[in-house]
């Protein structure tokens, strides 16, 4: 099957990744999915889990969140990585889980819902998930930020 332009009824997402399962190839044309919706997918997924407080390593997380905040980066694709090929997707996550939590039961639980939300979404097969937890999150962590420092009273 070759690929028309759309205004000839293609749909076709230009991008770094993926294409060719049953559900991503009609009479019509072939749909293309880029590495970044696939990321996008993996790190909302990944978030929607119960007992994951961050993701990303502590460098990533700090740089990632001042760029997010000067409108330069997207946080849902932080401490995610992925291959996407022509029908499935590999997806390897950065992960920092709350204190007090089971590893091993949050690890399944979003290795379960990330494979189940790119499999539904992207329609690729998810052929593994990897995870490393790289911290623990314990309440009161969170950076406290400081107020500035009052205006000078005289100049």
């Amino acid at each position: 099957m070759t690929e028309e332009s759309s205004s000839a009824g293609t749909e076709v997402a230009r991008g770094g990744g993926a294409g060719g399962s049953p559900s991503l190839q009609s009479g019509r044309g072939i749909t293309t999915i880029a590495d970044a919706v696939v990321s996008k997918v993996a790190g909302i997924a990944a978030r929607e889990v119960p007992g994951v407080y961050n993701m990303g390593g502590g460098a990533a997380r700090a740089v990632g969140g001042f760029t997010s905040r000067i409108g330069f980066s997207d946080d849902r694709t932080q401490g995610v990585g992925v291959e996407v090929g022509e029908r499935e997707a590999a997806v390897d996550l950065t992960l920092v889980i709350e204190y007090g939590e089971s590893i091993p039961q949050v690890s399944s639980a979003v290795r379960d819902n990330v494979a189940k939300r790119i499999e539904g979404i992207t329609g690729l097969s998810v052929t593994e998930v990897n995870i490393t937890v790289n911290d623990l999150y314990f309440p009161g962590d969170e950076a406290v930020e400081e107020e500035p420092p009052p205006p000078p009273r005289v100049s």
